[in-house]
């Protein structure tokens, strides 16, 4: 019986004695430092920073790029300018989401794509797919990159300590520069909702950056952070992650983001959610707050009336909000704020309310 080999960022020698580390979609990453709490904590109230080194990056090029962008990408690129981001899905014919993507508009001819670590290589093989006569080249330069994120309210200043130009980026933009004497882009979109930047660094050289941040961000108290504050900051945002809240099974309308349909244009998927749109959808993502004490956790039932209308697709009791938190789906008829429900946990039924989303709220 063979054992799979997991891989490892380029960042992992530097933390591989300091961080608790578990297999995540094939990747050897740190789940945590010094503790998840602790971690999520200097996030909200300092600064800290992430090795998203695990995530794909796919380069579309050519003279059809965007015309192909357009296509495959639920939101609408020629929304923005150049130097812009949109947050998005990729879909499949039946309108599941095979991931959620960001697409960085470098230009007409050129559009670069962070994808989710597991789905990396299907999404490269599955836009590959969809060239069909456009003339574009789609290159899955995901060994080529590492990814860093800072994150926090001290987070910007303490990039600008490399980067002084740092604060002139606008939310969900991005540049490219050269930082610490290579080429980088550098961009604020954030998976924390906080302020911060992300940094698409070449691989080999990324090392200087994380060691960099972590020293000079020592007056601000900034933080290594693992997966597992990475996962309750983005709960408590109430930000979907893909293989939980979405899947090939649920659509952009079910998960709650129809903010990011451009419906006055064609893509792959679109012509399911123009029918959704009319007819409604048989069930929504929503939050819920469980008021008996329990944690509602993944695939854990979610009841009324005696019968199930749905289940938990991520739930914990996380830092920053009072009461035990989680997502799920449930049938549309039981979705709307302040609606009492159950979950089972553990075999017993526990008190639970549909609650909006974001969970967390940023005081002031």
């Amino acid at each position: 019986m063979s054992i799979a080999v997991l891989k490892r960022t380029p960042l992992y020698p530097l933390y591989k004695d300091t961080g608790r580390l578990v297999d995540f979609a094939g990747w050897e990453l740190p789940v945590y430092f010094a503790g998840i709490k602790e971690e999520h904590l200097a996030v909200r109230e300092r600064a800290g920073i992430f090795d998203t080194s695990h995530m794909g990056e796919i380069r579309i090029l050519g003279r059809d790029a965007l015309k192909f962008g357009q296509r495959v990408f639920t939101n609408d690129l020629k929304k923005i300018p150049n130097g812009k981001a949109q947050y998005g899905e990729l879909l499949n014919y039946e309108a599941g989401i095979i991931d959620d993507v960001i697409f960085y508009k470098i230009g007409e001819t050129e559009l670069f794509v962070c994808v989710n670590a597991s789905n990396a290589e299907k999404d490269f093989q599955w836009m590959r797919e969809q060239k069909a006569g456009d003339q574009v080249e789609i290159v899955n330069q995901s060994p080529e990159y590492a990814q860093i994120a800072a994150q926090g309210p001290k987070a910007l200043a303490v990039f600008s300590k490399l980067f002084p130009e740092a604060e002139k980026i606008g939310h969900f933009a991005f540049v490219q520069a050269e930082l610490l004497g290579q080429k980088a882009i550098i961009a604020r979109t954030g998976y924390t909702g906080e302020d911060g930047v992300e940094i698409f660094y070449p691989a080999e050289k990324s090392g200087s950056v994380w060691s960099a941040l972590l020293d000079k961000g020592k007056p601000e108290g900034i933080q290594p952070c693992g997966l597992g504050a990475r996962d309750t900051l983005r709960l408590e945002m109430g930000y979907p992650l893909h293989g939980h809240e979405i899947t090939e099974k649920t659509t952009p309308l079910e998960a709650g983001l129809a903010w990011t349909i451009g419906w006055n244009k064609n893509f792959i998927g679109k012509e399911l959610l123009d029918r959704q749109k009319i007819n409604g959808v048989t069930k929504k993502r929503v939050g819920l707050n469980v008021i008996d004490k329990g944690i509602a956790r993944d695939g854990y039932p979610i009841k009324a009336g005696g019968r199930v209308i749905g289940k938990v697709t991520s739930g914990t009791k996380t830092p920053c909000v009072d009461l035990p938190i989680a997502m799920g789906y449930v049938e549309t008829a039981f979705a709307e704020l302040g609606r009492e429900v159950m979950v089972e946990i553990r075999g017993e039924d526990k008190k639970a309310k549909v609650v909006a989303m974001p969970f967390y709220k940023k005081k002031g």
